[in-house]
Order: structure tokens, then sequence, then C-alpha cells
């Protein structure tokens, strides 16, 4: 099922539409469960839209199903922690009232399932300050569970399930690691739990969690039931590891204090598994390094305990001893009191016996576990006193001998029986009057009345007698090795042949008559008769002791072992060494040709068999994977002792090597390591055979066979490690990123630890990246290498000669223009797994980088992201090289720290090295971005002519001063959280006001440079919604206050006006008049400005410009002549001093040219 998944949605409707509560529902629901527990993807959707449909439903196949998958959702599946998280706080209400639900059974799994719901949304709800309401249903739901852990009466299965969660409780309510960079995310806990949260009360729940702790140690001194205790110490193993400290001193004292005196009355197997759950966790808490401080206290509290257990299992064995005699004592009393006749119960059995020695008799015992027939044997055994039962075996042994009975009168029947017919040599007459051991009773009866001795009447009656079978089977294994009653039957043997005389004493061989013997010569068989012979060797060992199957065992019958063994061996060197090397110089001419057929001849019919052989191999390959190997054993055995014989000999070890190789790959199965197995042991691996590898690395399917068995040559085969581990290194470089990643994924589980592959990986992915840096030109290389005789004084810093660089087949000589990002990903992914396990390599991609073409920096900057982000922001090794980076890698240390402050605020310690690179070190201004918005206003005020001077016109620069503006005013834009810098900050006194901020551009201008300070005035007048009229307003005010006004301060004007005409009035009454006080003409620059911004906001400038000094006014209408008809209309339309106005229309003249200065001054609107 796993292998072939069914439409949930299609299931689900299908079981729903049955009729509820079915068989047919229930299997619907089963396959729909085996199929989410293989791919799980589908069941956060099923259990959010399923869940609803539990509250205050009855008992059902659904709700049980529904209730069951949400708990291996939340509590086993492998779905990530923030799905889980999501779907724990989607059903946090219904499960919670679930609790109340009056199946025992639903009720448990709720309690499971809350035991994993409480530390995911308590791990929520620390950083959401919004999610009152369901703290609120939590803390219920933890108050209720709690509850059945105190209460009396509840279900068992529940209090256990509650005792687990209560432990749960107390590993959240405690306090872990206070190193925000060393705590878990999996360990929830109090230290993650802001002190000012709104509604989680950080000191009232780790006082709880302290109680609850003294409660579990109270339930572990005074609880009678061995279930609960167990639940306890399972769970102190994780309490130990995750909350090191006083926790762990707590945990030991415990421990080590505790004695069995609350089981008193339960089972001595419940008190002795209880001490030995104790035991574990103690040796496991004294092997860790929280359990160090503690060893001796340990040790000894081990050393009381061991005495302890032995005293107890010491009195339950002599409990069982005397209970066991106790019960043999029982049924010897009643006997006692009306003794019976003793020949009569002989005679008359009684029945109940004889019925269960008959079912005893008939009944299988090997159905039953070995342990349980040991142990009954061993408690029949107790049952009789030593004397009673040594009686008894003697009794039975002599039942068991058939000579007995004729024993004792033999030397009475001798002369009358035997004396006729013994020879000179016979035995003793008493061993040759005993029968064979199968010999009737009644054949020596008539020698026993003869003899007239009365003895042998009492035996018959014995052997009537009920037997026990266990005791039977015991005697029976004493009576396998009994050398008298072997010599018995030998010798009655040799007796019965002498009397029969078919056999007499054997005659003298004369050794001279071998001396002339000759053997026939051998018979020549045909070729037909030869493969026939080999089809039954090869049939013996399929049909009679197949034991090439990989899933034998030696163990069970080692002679069916041996057996094939010798059987495989004869067929292999059949083939392989039965043809023998012709000698060379035996030949006549004349036969040459006639030998030289028949080896040819020989040969051939050797090469049949071994085709037949390979083809009987490959015809099931992984069940005769050991004949194979034997095979290709023997085959380059045998090409050695030929080689050194024969320089020309042939080698079949390589040919049919290949052949099975070629033949299996045909039918290879990725998931079978027979194939691997093989290779591993074979004696020697060509070279084809790596080749081969390789390729299957390169097929997606079958990729699993070639990297294992190449990882396997490298750690198992030391001689092929470095052939093995080039290909694998080769393979890190390939085109393809499955077949790359599987090559890394191979490669990366060597590094740092496992030597000498570890060292090798490293400097391979070293020499990789050093491809990437610059490189002379092939025509100056050739050049230099004439001129310095390879000393390479002359070479370029950062150049390497091609000599020292690595080349495999799947990277270019050279790379392409413009760079490939696909190029570079093949040089660096291996080094960026390797850091991850190896940060020291780090510095090695500082040092390179330098020395790379920017295209290629460029394109490292970007796969580099990946990694940084995985190590995170609180990794030594990181703000180290933060610290320390080398000259050239400026750019890359940028985007680390960039990367660092995407998705969070800096850490202050962040924030704390970039001040300090900012001092020592001569750094871009981009450095200061990412922590500006963290500084206080000082700082702020300082460094931010620094990050506006990047401003160069390019949209890139533009769009991250805009972010620092935005990140360092008081009113954030609509965008605020989503960028690197727009984070809500806790001190907004530390923030600029917009009119500070815009005061600031104009006053460091020179600093800054006119063009950027242009450009960054403009950026501000683009954020509408911060720097609004009246803020500009503001901002004109303060810096026409100024003793030196900025050079850009009339373009600023004109720029307000223009963008708010509301400030018309503000500039024309106020602002034009005082920079008039201000003698604003002295200043060129700030002069043409002025006329300019009179010229924009005609004619409401009017009345501030006849404030003019005549000769300034003059100068103005000669530099904007569009704007004397307006004033002369203005001045003859204004009442006042007639002299006055004749002296302005002196200047202003009369030029009826001029009469529409509407026409020339721009209109306000």
């Amino acid at each position: 099922m796993a292998g072939n998944p069914v439409d949930p949605l299609q299931t689900l409707s299908a079981a729903l539409a049955v009729p509820p509560d079915s068989k047919e529902q229930a299997e619907l629901l089963a396959t729909l469960r085996e199929s989410l527990e293989a791919y799980p993807g589908p069941i956060p959707i099923l259990c959010k839209t399923l869940i609803r449909t539990l509250s205050g439903a009855g008992d059902s196949v659904l709700k049980r199903w529904v209730l069951d998958l949400l708990h291996f959702a939340i509590c086993r599946s492998n779905l990530s922690v923030e799905v889980r998280t999501d779907l724990a706080s989607q059903s946090v209400e219904t499960l919670a009232g679930l609790l109340n639900d009056p199946n025992p059974n639903s009720v448990k799994l709720v309690v499971q399932c809350f035991a994993t719901v409480y530390p995911l949304l308590f791990r929520v709800l620390c950083t959401n300050r919004n999610l009152r309401q369901m703290w609120d249903v939590l803390s219920q739901a933890k108050a209720r569970i709690l509850d059945f852990v105190r209460a009396a009466g509840v279900p068992m299965g529940i209090k256990l399930a509650s005792v687990k969660f209560m432990q749960r409780v107390i590993l959240v309510q405690t306090r872990g690691v206070a190193d925000p960079r060393l705590q878990n995310k999996n360990d929830p806990n109090l230290a993650m739990c802001p002190s000012d949260h709104p509604f989680i009360p950080v000191a009232a729940l780790e006082a709880e969690g302290v109680k609850l702790l003294e409660g579990i140690i109270t339930m572990l001194y005074t609880s009678s039931n061995p279930d609960i205790l167990s639940a306890i110490l399972n769970s102190w193993a994780n309490l130990v590891k995750n909350r090191p400290g006083p926790l762990v001193q707590i945990v030991v004292t415990a421990l080590t204090q505790w004695t069995p005196n609350a089981l008193a009355g339960q089972p001595a197997s419940s008190i002795k598994s209880v001490e030995k759950a104790v035991r574990i966790l103690l040796i496991h808490i004294s092997r860790t390094p929280q359990g160090a401080p503690y060893v001796g206290q340990i040790n000894e509290a081990l050393a009381v305990q061991g005495a302890r257990m032995d005293r107890a299992a010491a009195e339950e064995k002599a409990r069982k001893a005397a209970a066991a005699e106790a019960s043999r004592k029982r049924p010897a009393s009643v006997p006692q009191e009306s003794p019976p006749d003793s020949k009569r119960v002989k005679l008359e059995p009684d029945q109940n016996a004889a019925a269960a020695a008959a079912f005893l008799a008939s009944f299988d015992f090997t159905t039953l576990p070995t342990t349980l027939i040991n142990d009954l044997i061993i408690a029949n055994l107790y049952a009789f006193p030593e004397p009673a039962l040594q009686a008894l075996v003697l009794t039975y042994r002599d039942t068991r001998r058939p000579s007995a009975p004729a024993a004792a009168p033999a030397p009475v029947a001798a002369p009358v029986a035997s004396a006729p017919v013994v020879p000179p040599n016979a035995p003793p007459p008493s061993a040759s009057v005993a029968g064979p051991p199968t010999a009737p009773a009644a054949a020596v009866a008539p020698t026993e009345k003869k003899a007239a001795t009365p003895v042998p009447s009492a035996p018959p009656p014995v052997k009537e007698e009920p037997v026990d079978p266990l005791q039977m089977d015991i005697d029976e294994e004493e009576m396998e090795y009994e050398p008298d009653k072997l010599n018995l039957e030998l010798s009655a043997g040799e007796h019965a042949d002498a009397e029969d005389g078919d056999m007499g004493v054997p005659e003298a061989i004369d050794i001279d008559l071998l001396t002339e013997l000759k053997l026939p010569p051998p018979k020549v068989w045909s070729e037909e008769d030869r493969d026939a012979l080999i089809g039954s060797s090869m049939s013996r060992i399929r049909e009679g002791v197949d034991v090439v199957s990989p899933g034998d065992d030696t163990t069970v019958n080692p002679s069916k072992m041996v057996a094939t063994d010798l059987w495989m061996l004869l067929i292999i060197r059949m083939v392989t060494r039965v043809v023998e090397c012709p000698k060379p110089g035996k030949d006549t001419e004349a036969g040459a040709g006639e030998d030289s057929k028949d080896d040819v001849e020989l040969f051939a019919r050797q090469e049949r068999l071994r085709q037949r052989l390979c083809d009987y191999i490959m015809a099931n390959f992984s069940a005769r994977v050991r004949l194979a190997t034997t095979w290709m054993n023997e085959e380059w055995y045998n090409d050695r002792i030929r080689s050194a014989d024969d320089p020309d000999w042939r080698p079949n070890y390589d040919i049919w090597l290949s052949q099975i190789l070629a033949a299996y790959q045909t039918h290879m199965d990725a998931r079978d390591r027979t194939f691997t197995r093989f290779l591993l042991d074979l004696p020697s691996i060509p070279p084809d055979v790596l080749e081969m590898l390789r390729e299957l690395c390169l097929d997606s399917e079958r990729m699993t066979v070639g990297f294992t068995t190449l990882r396997e040559f490298v750690l198992q085969r030391p001689t092929l490690r470095y052939e093995a581990i080039n290909v694998l290194l080769e393979l890190t470089t390939h085109s393809e990123k499955l077949i790359r990643g599987a090559a890394i994924n191979t490669v990366k589980r060597w590094v740092p630890d496992v030597q000498p592959m570890g060292d090798m990986v490293r400097a391979f992915a070293l020499h990789i990246l050093r491809r990437l840096q610059s490189r002379a030109p092939k025509e100056k290389q050739a050049d230099e290498d004439i001129a310095m005789n390879g000393e390479g004084e002359n070479m370029e810093d950062g150049q390497l000669p091609a000599e020292d660089l690595v080349q495999t087949p799947y990277l270019p000589e050279e790379l392409d223009s413009p760079v490939q990002r696909a190029q570079v990903l093949q040089h660096v992914e291996l080094l960026f797994a390797l850091s991850v396990k190896s940060p020291d390599l780090l510095d090695e991609i500082f040092t390179a980088y330098g020395q790379m073409e920017r295209p290629v920096q460029e394109t490292v900057q970007e796969l580099i992201t990946p990694l940084i982000r995985s190590l995170g922001s609180s990794h030594g090794k990181l703000l180290t090289l933060l610290r320390t980076f080398p000259s050239g890698a400026e750019s890359l240390a940028l985007r680390v720290l960039t990367i660092f402050t995407e998705h969070g605020r800096p850490s202050p310690q962040l924030v704390a090295l970039v001040k300090g690179l900012i001092t020592e070190r001569d750094l871009n201004a981009k450095f200061l971005i990412p922590i500006i918005a963290e500084m206080d206003k000082a700082d702020i005020v300082r460094h931010l002519p620094r990050i506006v001077s990047i401003l160069n016109g390019n949209t890139e620069e533009k769009n991250l001063v805009r972010s620092v503006f935005s990140a360092i005013v008081t009113t954030p834009p609509e965008t605020f959280g989503t960028v690197t810098s727009n984070l809500p900050r806790v001190r907004q006194s530390e923030l600029l006001t917009p009119a500070e901020l815009m005061v600031l551009l104009h006053s460091a201008e020179k600093e800054i440079g006119l063009k950027a300070a242009i450009e960054a005035i403009g950026i501000c007048f683009s954020m509408t919604d911060v720097f609004r009229s009246e803020i500009l307003a503001v901002v004109m005010q303060q810096i026409v206050d100024q003793p030196v006004l900025p050079t850009l301060f009339l373009r600023t004007v004109i720029q307000a006006v223009t963008t708010y005409k509301s400030l018309v009035g503000f500039v024309s009454t106020t602002l034009l008049s005082r920079l008039i006080t201000k003698k604003i003409w002295t200043n060129p620059p700030l002069w043409e400005g002025f006329i300019r911004c009179a010229k924009i906001i005609a004619p409401s400038s009017f009345g501030a410009l006849l404030q003019l000094p005549k000769d300034q006014l003059r100068d103005l209408v000669e530099k904007q002549p569009s704007l004397k008809a307006g004033l002369r209309d203005y001045v003859m339309k204004k009442a006042g001093n007639k002299a006055q106005k004749a002296g302005y229309l002196d200047f202003l003249g009369d030029d009826t040219s001029s009469q529409q200065p509407q026409a020339v001054a721009p209109s306000p609107a």
C-alpha cells in the first residue's frame, strides 16, 4: 500500500457513503490510514476538516479513526514542526472538549495528544502576544489532565498518559539553556518566554513546575503501582539531559534514596522490574556529562541496591523452594493414614495417573517455548528429594535395559544352554546368553524356570508403571552414551555371527601382490557424457542441499553447509583447474598438430562448462551469490598459479567477471545489496569495474547501487580506496544536481572524523575552489614558463598556474563568459556542504573569494546564502570571520551581514562588531545599513552621511537609502516590518524626526556630496506619507534660521512649493522676507535660487520682492525680465507713497511690450 497511495478524498468519500460503523467503512478507513502514514501530506487538510465533527459526537468508528489520525499527525508523523504546530492550534479547543468524553480510550488519546500539543503551542505563544484565548484553553486543559493524576478511580490507561503529560509540563515549565545561541527550538521552556509577557505568568509557571516535580518524586516514593513508577522513570532521562543544573541533583538524590518499601505485597517480578529500571537510569546518568559530578554518589547507591536485589532474589528462591517442598509433602500425607498394598498399586494403577500419562505422552512439547519447558523440568525435579530422585533414575534405567532380567541367572543356565556352541575364543557366558537389545522377555523365560531362581519375579510389574514424560526425556539424554551397553551389543552381534558360521576369521592378504596390480585406463567420456556429468553435479547442488542462498544459517545445520561447500568446490575446481598447460618441448613435430587440436577442444570444453556455470548463477544471482564469489576467487587464484608457469596464459578471471557483471546489469534492483556484497568479496577489482560503477552512479534508477558500492570500497578495501574515492569526488562536480548531491552526501560523512578519507575530501574541495580564482591567459603562461624556468616569481597576485589545478571530466577547462551560475555551483557545492560540519573551511572560502573575478564573486554571494542561513547569526566562526575577513572579501562579508539581518533584528553583539569594524577598518558605508536602525541618535547622525554618499543614480543604492530613511525616522512606512531594517524599535526617542533628517541632509551636503545630497532629498520628497507639507515648513523654518545657509536650501524650497502649493503663502510671506534680511544676494548660488523661486511663486512673491534694495531689485528684474510687468502692475495698484512708487517705476519703466506679465510669469497653479 505504501508504494500505491490512494486518493485521500475519494477514499474518505467512499467511507462516508457506506453505512456508519460497518465493516466496510472500517476497512476503507484502515486503507486510507495506511496510505496517509506512507504519504502524510494530505493529513493536515483532512484533520482540519474532520476535527470539527468530533465535538459532541457519540462513539463511532469514524470518530475513533479521526482522533487516532490526529494523534498520529501531531505526535508521531514526520510532518514539519510548523505544520504540526498549526494543526495543534486548530484543534486545541476540540481536544480540550474531548477530555470529558465518556469513552476512556478517546480520553487517553486526547491526553497523549496534549503531551505534544502543550510544548508546541507554548513555543508559539511565547512570541505571539495576541493569542490570549488559546492560552486560556491550554491552561484549562492542563489543569484537567493534572486532575486525572490525583483523582481516584481514573482508568489506568488515562492515569499513565496523564503522568507522562505531567512530566512534559515539568520540562516546559522549567528553564533550559539561558544562552539563546545554544537553545534548541525543539525543547520549548521558560527561558524562551519574555518576563514581561502579557498573559503567560513566567514566575507562576516556574513555581508550578517545581511543585509538579515534587509531586512526581512523592509519587515515586509512595505509589504501589509498578506501571506508574516505570512511566516516571522512563521520562527522567530526558529531564536530566535537557535540564542540566539543580534538577539533575534533585533527580539523582531521589533515585539514590529510593527503596521499594511502597511496593510491599507486589509480586517479586514487579519489584525486580522497578529495581532494574532505577538501576538502568542511574547507570545512564553516571555516563552523561550532566551526571559526572554525582558518579560517587551513584556508585554507592548502586552497590546498596545490588545487595538489596540479591537479598530479595535469595528470599524469593527460598520461598519457591519452600512452596515446592510443601506441595510435595501434601500428597504424601494421605497414603500415610491408610497405606495401600504396594503390589496392588502396581497391578491396578490409578486411572487419573494413567490418563495424565497418556495425555502427556501424546502432547507435542515442541510447541512450547524452550524457557517454559526448562522451568517445568526444574519444577518437577524440585518436587523430589535427592535420594528419591536418584532411586527413580536407577529404577528407570533398570526398566530400560533389556539384558537386566537375564543377568542374574546367567551363571546357572550357561552350562545347559550355551556350552555346545561356544567357540574357544568366545566372550564370557553371561554376555553370550543375553539376546539382542530387541529380544522379548519371553525368550529367556524357559531358562529362568530351569534355574529355579525366585529372584526375577519382581521386575515385570515395574515395567508397567506409567512414567513421567518429562523425566523420560531427561533419562534418555543421560542414556545417549553407555559404553557397557554398547560393548554388550557388539559382543552379542559377533557371537550371533559366529553361531551362524557365515563369516570366519579373515585370511591374511599378501602385500607383495599389490605391487603387480595395474589399474585399467580411465574411461574416455564423450562430450555428451561430460556435459551430463556436469549437469548432474549441478543438479545435486540445486536439488540436494541448496545452501547457496544468502538466508542459510550454518549454526542451524553445519553438516548441510559443509556438504554443499564440498559440492561447490568440486564443480568449480573441475571447471577452473582440470585443464593443464601443454608442456613445451614434449611434442614431436609429427604429433604437434594433433595435440594442438586436442588442446583447442579441451579449452573449448572448459569454456562451455564455464558458460554453463555462469548461466546457472545468473538464473538467480541473489540466491547463488556465494557460488559466484567462490568461482571468481578460484578463477583468480588459478590465473595466478597458471601465469607463474605460463606467461602467455589467458586470464579467465577478468573475462568471466565481466560476463557476470554485464548479465546482472540488465535486471539489477537498486535496493538489492547482493551486487555490492559480491564485489566486496572479490579478490581483485579490474579498472573497468570502477568505470561500470561510475556509469551506475549516472543512472538515476540505479545510482544507489553505484554509490553504495563505491562507499564500501573506500571503507573496506584499502587497496582500492584511492581509485574509488577519486570516482566519488569527481562525481561531486557533475552538472546534474541529483547526481552531484548524491555524491556529496556520500563523501561528506567522512569529514572531519573519518581518516584518511576526511583529509582527501577536504583537499579535493579546496583544489576545486582554486579553479575559480583568476588565472593568467594561456599565452602569458607559456611566456612566463620560458622566462621563469618554473619559478613563478612574476605571477600576478591571485593567479594560479594551470598545472596546479584539478580537472574532472565534468568541469569545463575555462569558465564560460558570461559566468554561468550552474558552473560556479559545480565548483563550490561540495565545499559549502563540508563547511557545515567543518567551519574552518570558511576561512578558505573567504581567502579564495578575494582572488576571484567580479562576476564569479557575485555568483558566489548568491550561492552561499543557504549556507549562511543554516549556520545562523550566532555562529562563532562566522562572527570571527566578520571581524577578521581578509582584504578583498569585503563584499562577501557584507553579504553575510545582510543575510543575518534579512528576517530579523541584528543582535547586540553583531551591532557592536560592525561598529568596531567601521572604526578599525575603512569599510564601505553599506556595512552600516543593516545595523543603522539599532544605533542611538548620535551614532545615526554621525554615520548617516557616509550611507547617503553611496548614492550614484542607481536604483539599488536608492532603494537601500530609502530603507534606511524608513528605519530611522519616527513614522514608518506602510510596509513596516517587511524589509531588512524596517523593524520595530524599543527606543522611539532614539529615532530621527523627519525634520531632523531633512535638516541633516542639508547641513552635511559637503560631506555627502551635492549630487548624492540632491538624490537623498529627492528620496525624502518621494516619501509623501512621512515628509508632508507641515514637515517641510518646519524644515525650511529651521534651515533659514541657521547662520550659514546650505547651498541646496533654495533648491529644496523650490521643490517644496512645486510639490505642495499650500506652501506658497508661507514661502512668499515669511521665508523670502527672512532671506532678504539675511542679504541673500551676497551668496551668488543662493541668489540665483532666490530669483528662480520668486519667479515660480509670482505674483505671490511680489510683496516680498519690493522689500529688496533697488539695486538688487533691478538686478532681479534684469535677470528675469518676465517679472517686470507684473511688478509694475503690483506697484501701481498698491496704495502708498507716490515718491516711492515713482522710484520703482524708474527702473521698472513703462514698456508696453510687457503689458501682459501673465504670459511670462508661471501660473501659481
